[in-house]
């Protein structure tokens, strides 16, 4: 079987992107592996800390490897949003395929150096392990929002700029950069996220030369997405579509099933949801 990295490669060459879905339970384990089987499809598996917190770090690396294993399936495991060194280290001890390093809340120097201590880290591992710097604030939480949260600018100065891009690219030595564009964290309640600032997408491809990630396109249109991956996204990350089906679904399976008491009965409507949703996004990140 490829490696990650080969299959990102293969994505950007060919206009595509890999899908990137979050879990939080087994339920969208199944709903996400099950959709890209049906599509026969790459997949990336993400878990925030929090996620991991509650699934169980080796736990979620034993689940995804089985998965792999069992079917000589390419789904891969990534630790999403990851706020420091320490816990960067526990998730490539741990045997994830690829690491966040996520300051971008912090100044650039800082951002730097703790990203690049995180890629000599996994250099050193042994393995072949993807680390992802981001640079440029976009939130922080994959939920519906009444407005653009606080500190999240998504036009204009906010967004990373070229040099920034350029420089982070170089001294850290990351393989994949998370840049703000436009995109937000979360969706917005009643209506689509702001629009992607596209020609920026293609400039920081142009200059860092590196595949980009989309993280936060939960509300972006189909459209948007596709200028994004055109313009050199080779990674879209959508977590908050998912976690809407799945409470949408299991409201509605514990509405009209008031007696049952097996969760495996109340679950199969919410993964179906979730199922469903991830294929769309697969089919519209592959043309």
């Amino acid at each position: 079987m490829k490696t990650l990295k080969a299959y990102i490669e293969k994505a950007a060459a060919s206009g595509k992107a890999l899908g990137h879905f979050n879990i939080s339970n087994l339920e969208g384990l199944w709903a996400i592996y099950q959709a890209a089987r049906e599509l026969d499809l790459p997949v990336i598996i993400g878990v925030s800390e929090g996620e991991r917190d509650f699934i169980g770090l080796k736990q979620a690396v034993a689940l995804v490897k089985s998965l792999r294993a069992e079917n000589d399936y390419p789904i891969f495991l990534n630790a999403d949003h990851t706020y420091s060194f320490d816990r960067v280290k526990e998730a490539v001890d741990a045997g994830f395929d690829a690491v966040i390093f996520d300051g971008a809340k912090l100044s650039l120097e800082e951002n730097i150096a703790e990203t690049k201590k995180c890629v000599e880290y996994a250099r050193a591992s042994g393995r072949e392990i993807l680390v992802e710097g981001e640079l440029g604030y976009i939130g922080q939480s994959s939920k519906i929002l009444d407005a653009i949260p606080e500190g999240v600018t998504t036009s204009g100065a906010g967004l990373t700029t070229i040099g920034d891009a350029e420089r982070f690219v170089k001294e850290t030595g990351v393989d994949l950069l998370a840049p703000a564009v436009g995109n937000v964290h979360g969706m917005l309640r009643g209506g689509s996220d702001p629009a992607l600032d596209i020609d920026r997408i293609r400039a920081i491809k142009e200059h860092t030369g590196l595949p980009l990630v989309l993280h936060g396109a939960s509300g972006n249109s189909d459209e948007d997405v596709k200028a994004a991956i055109a313009a050199g996204v080779a990674i879209v990350h959508v977590n908050t579509e998912i976690r809407v089906a799945y409470r949408d679904a299991l409201k509605l399976a514990l509405q009209n099933n008031p007696d049952e008491v097996a969760p495996y009965k109340i679950m199969k409507e919410a993964v179906a949801a979730m199922q469903k949703v991830v294929e769309h996004k697969l089919k519209v990140f592959n043309g």
